[in-house]
């Protein structure tokens, strides 16, 4: 069965009070509340979105979020009542794609979540053939990316934020334009985007110290250079 969210929190009641709220709205939500059952989950259904607390009781939502990324690249949001930046870098450098602390409030949450969702499923307009830069392909209607022949497993936000990069190539992209169209959030911090860039530096660039194709605009955003 598909659902559009996945709760993983051991906090039962937490959990199942925002399932019903999501479903309220139309948003089909199931609860899980151990990684043992989040595994077990996927055995048999889908989801569009995880939100994943880092505290469960049978493990750790990081720990759970590196296994879910081996064979999962939906949007997982992390929801924990630690608020560390220590505790951001690890969850986004694990493959996490925000990081959403408690107390939260259901209709914000809500908010973000409709609006992550809604920014994954529409549909990237069609670009005709793959776009080549150097060594680096970026298959724009199949969403797949490639470096040397070889496909490159990027996290969901990753893949928006480099196409969004992509299409708007070779012109500097403003921080504020990236977290309202890639986010779809004003609020998202410096500290979020610039994991994100790293993380796509490491996987595209070949010295992702001195990146050739995602450069920093100082004072301004980043740009994709388009010389091919």
């Amino acid at each position: 069965m598909e659902y559009s969210v996945l709760i993983i929190d051991d906090e039962k009641e937490l959990a199942d009070s925002t399932a019903e709220y999501f479903d309220m709205f139309d948003l089909k939500t199931c609860c899980v509340y151990t990684a043992a059952e989040a595994l077990e989950f996927f055995k048999t259904n889908s989801a569009k979105l995880i939100l994943l607390d880092i505290n469960l009781g049978d493990s750790s939502g990081f720990s759970l979020c590196k296994t879910l990324r081996e064979t999962i690249s939906v949007p997982i949001l992390f929801i924990s009542a630690r608020s560390s930046d220590d505790d951001m870098v690890v969850a986004l450098n694990i493959g996490g794609d925000d990081y959403i602390t408690k107390p939260y409030s259901l209709n914000v949450l809500f908010a973000k979540v409709k609006a992550v969702l809604k920014r994954y499923e529409k549909s990237t307009p069609s670009k005709g053939l793959a776009h080549t830069y150097g060594d680096i392909s970026i298959d724009l209607d199949s969403g797949i990316v490639s470096k040397a022949g070889k496909e490159v497993e990027l996290t969901a936000m990753e893949y928006k934020l480099l196409a969004y990069l992509v299409v708007n190539k070779g012109k500097v992209v403003v921080k504020q334009d990236i977290f309202d169209n890639v986010w779809d959030d004003s609020f998202v911090s410096d500290g979020t985007l610039n994991v994100h860039i790293r993380h796509l530096r490491e996987k595209l660039e070949d010295d992702p110290n001195s990146p050739v194709y995602l450069k920093t605009a100082r004072g301004r955003g980043y740009i994709f250079k388009a010389e091919q």
